[in-house]
């Protein structure tokens, strides 16, 4: 098991006097004194270290009767980037807990998926984060209270529900404990100019660990959209989202210290999920400063990454749908992938409506997909067997790529199918299953750009001098692929 930074007091006094945003979601600080607990960037005076005691989380802090400070917000920092680095089963918990299971599911249902009993995961997350899956999903309802309160003019009784609280009674307990202050206080705080939002859209700031480089990230996702579902709009990129109550539009517009995102749900029970899995699409809780450090190491990255630090990889709202489109994209360009894609949409995705026009439909289903006619699909047999066998493991569930999947099985699996190389399986890796790893040492521009800097063009060769990159290989990947001048590395104009 991996221990977290928390136990390195030292390093955390030092991060804490240097208010080192850098550190924010790794740990926490919580003041004896106070009863007070901070991220390590807090504004105010740091304390004195014999009056410090660290914490791995929020919920662990509430947990030992600290509330969170009203200066720093410390419930609202980025997540920690352990989560996403890891295929651990905490981190797979992690990932899960982010993604509402427990509030739907309960702790069975986690376990379930996890394939552990809720003994063995309660150990296990309290072992690592002084908190079991119910006191982590009880600080994140918390937080998306928080957020519902200060950005809406909806009653208490909706807010309550909404965030996942089981009564109006749990919800005004859990506010007043975790913030001191009652959730009607929460939003008599909010200067006028600030005050909720009458309007169906909520507004907010997504938080990201500094540098961030919304070049190849936004990029990627402009130019590979695909009509109906995705789109960019007036400097935003905007999608539809299939959540588990509803569905939902996004819009997230890249800032210079935020994203700022604004979503319309049909069902606010989905908040927590949805901006979690816009987190997730965007990469937001990297450590840049760690990954760009490791690939500075490669004179040859070095060049790369000090021209335009903060790459992060573009990813996914749901795994499931980028599996499909990576094959639709076998071998064609990025706009035939966006033509057969939006076809699919058009005669199988599920028809919503978006007040503001260009989106008009949520990405179908495998379940959908399942029943169409194979000979529909206009491109080669071997392909269209390929697409329906992978639509088929989805839809009756003998493949499964959830957030709490294990990378290497997961893996594994693909290859197995008809049709799936190594290119396919490690593009879903890093795209979907959002393994840092994944490395594409046979993808077209990854080659050329490894021979216009004079490393090993072949695939074999290219992986072994690829080594020291690890674990941070997809990142590599977006460093090598910006050499080239295709839309993906570009903010549309």
């Amino acid at each position: 098991m991996q221990m977290g930074m928390h136990t390195d007091t030292e390093r955390c006094v030092r991060a804490v006097q240097s208010k080192d945003a850098r550190f924010d979601g790794w740990f926490f600080t919580a003041v004896l004194t106070t009863r007070i607990y901070c991220r390590p960037s807090c504004p105010v005076v740091p304390p004195k270290p014999e009056n410090m005691t660290f914490l791995p989380s929020a919920a662990a802090c509430q947990q030992a009767g600290f509330r969170a400070c009203k200066r720093c917000r410390p419930d609202t920092s980025p997540g920690s980037p352990q989560w996403n680095q890891r295929a651990d089963l905490v981190a797979r918990a992690m990932r899960l807990i982010a993604d509402g299971v427990v509030d739907r599911e309960g702790v069975p249902g986690l376990a379930a998926r996890l394939g552990y009993s809720p003994r063995q995961i309660e150990r296990q997350l309290l072992a690592e984060l002084g908190a079991g899956p119910l006191a982590l999903a009880r600080a994140q309802r918390a937080q998306t209270a928080r957020l519902l309160i200060e950005t809406t003019p909806l009653p208490m009784a909706q807010i309550a529900f909404a965030a996942g609280f089981s009564s109006i009674r749990t919800f005004n307990d859990t506010v007043r404990e975790v913030f001191a202050l009652s959730p009607s206080e929460l939003r008599d705080r909010l200067p006028k100019k600030n005050a909720p939002l009458a309007s169906g859209a909520l507004s907010l700031r997504l938080p990201f660990r500094a540098p961030l480089n919304p070049d190849n990230l936004f990029g990627h996702l402009a130019a590979t959209s695909v009509p109906g579902v995705e789109e960019w709009r007036d400097g935003a990129y905007r999608r539809t989202l299939r959540l588990p109550y509803g569905h939902g539009i996004v819009t997230l517009t890249p800032r210079p210290d935020h994203i700022a995102c604004r979503l319309t749900l049909s069902d606010l029970r989905d908040l927590t999920v949805a901006i979690s899995r816009c987190r997730r699409m965007l990469d937001l809780d990297a450590d840049p400063v760690a990954v760009d450090d490791q690939l500075r190491t490669d004179p040859v990255l070095a060049p790369l990454v000090d021209k335009a630090p903060g790459r992060r990889v573009p990813r996914s709202v749901d795994e499931a749908e980028f599996a499909m489109r990576a094959v639709l994209g076998q071998q064609v360009s990025t706009a035939a992938a966006r033509t057969h894609a939006a076809r699919l949409v058009t005669a199988y995705g599920d028809p919503i409506d978006d007040p503001e026009g260009g989106l008009t439909h949520l990405f179908p289903t495998p379940e959908a997909l399942a029943a169409l006619d194979p000979a529909s699909l206009a491109m080669p047999r071997p392909r269209r067997t390929t697409f329906t066998t992978l639509v088929g493991h989805l839809a009756d569930g003998t493949l499964n790529l959830g957030v709490e999947g294990d990378w290497t099985r997961t893996r594994a699996q693909l290859l197995a199918l008809p049709g799936f190389g190594p290119w396919t399986a490690d593009v879903i890796a890093m795209r979907a299953l959002g393994d840092p790893d994944a490395f594409l040492p046979t993808d077209l521009g990854i080659r050329r750009a490894a021979q216009e800097l004079g490393l090993p063009s072949t695939p074999a060769a290219l992986t072994a001098r690829a080594a020291p990159w690890r674990p941070w290989r997809a990142y590599a990947v977006q460093y090598l692929w910006a050499t080239d001048s295709h839309p993906i590395n570009f903010l549309p104009v």
